[in-house]
């Protein structure tokens, strides 16, 4: 499982690539470029999107079995959802 260190270090990248894209904005405006670089941004940002519904999911599943509640429920079905569509929309 990936934890939130990765999620850091996702955010530093998207960091980078934002003052990647600032600075093609200000002196080139290369539009093959800005498209390569919105699309990494997209990437990252689905990857940090995904790690959150993962370690929500694994949370909410623990919380449910301290309840007495067991395996997953309903509540952490709504980030399965969000997180199979974004998987499916890089595909």
């Amino acid at each position: 499982m990936a934890s939130l260190k990765d999620v850091e270090k996702v955010a530093d990248d998207l960091s980078n690539l934002v003052d990647e894209l600032r600075t093609e904005l200000r002196d080139n405006a290369s539009f093959e470029k800005l498209v390569q670089l919105a699309d990494q941004i997209s990437e990252h940002a689905d990857e940090a999107a995904g790690t959150f519904s993962t370690v929500n999911e694994t949370l909410m599943s623990r919380l449910n079995e301290l309840k007495g509640g067991g395996g997953n429920s309903g509540s952490s079905g709504s980030g399965n959802r969000s997180g199979s569509s974004r998987a499916k929309a890089r595909s």
